[in-house]
């Protein structure tokens, strides 16, 4: 049996979240190229390490976390790698997985990019809703985030073979 049609509500919602992650995107990246030569994947996987208490995370986490392929996570750590920004090193628990921990020239890049990266996400997404919308927001993208996250991990999926 073939599927319902979205109601005239759910594709307006639905158009309305692409056309919003769109605009916002391309604002975002123009700012993390301008402000620190970063890529939003690159700019997604410092923050993350910066987050870290230890400033370091397995690969894998990082590519499950940022919603990467884990050839093409690998490809931008070794961009950020060559620019000192990050290490990556065997595990010393398991020689198999890959850790990558951000360096201080790293830190000194998130640091030079935030600034700039909080005023066009304010300016863009945040100057047009109240306090309330913000929390309303953030719950049902979180409810919606989470349901997506029940899947598995995009690092638990078996690769292609050619």
């Amino acid at each position: 049996m073939p599927a319902a049609p979205f109601t005239p509500m759910q594709l307006d919602a639905y158009f309305a979240l692409n056309e919003v992650g769109s605009l916002l995107r391309h604002a975002v990246e123009q700012q993390l190229r301008d402000a620190g030569g970063l890529s939003f994947v690159q700019f997604q996987l410092l923050a993350r390490l910066g987050d870290a208490p230890d400033g370091s995370q397995r690969m894998t986490d990082l590519a499950d976390g940022v919603v990467y392929s884990r050839s093409g996570l690998t490809y931008q750590a070794q961009l950020l790698e060559k620019r000192g920004l990050v290490t990556r090193a065997p595990s010393p628990e398991d020689e198999r997985v890959v850790v990558v921990t951000l360096t201080d020239a790293g830190r000194a890049v998130l640091a030079a990019v935030f600034p700039g990266h909080i005023e066009v996400v304010r300016g863009l997404l945040f100057v047009a809703l109240d306090d309330e919308d913000v929390r309303d927001l953030a719950r049902i993208l979180g409810r919606v985030r989470d349901h997506l996250r029940e899947q598995p991990a995009r690092s638990a999926t078996p690769r292609r073979r050619s």
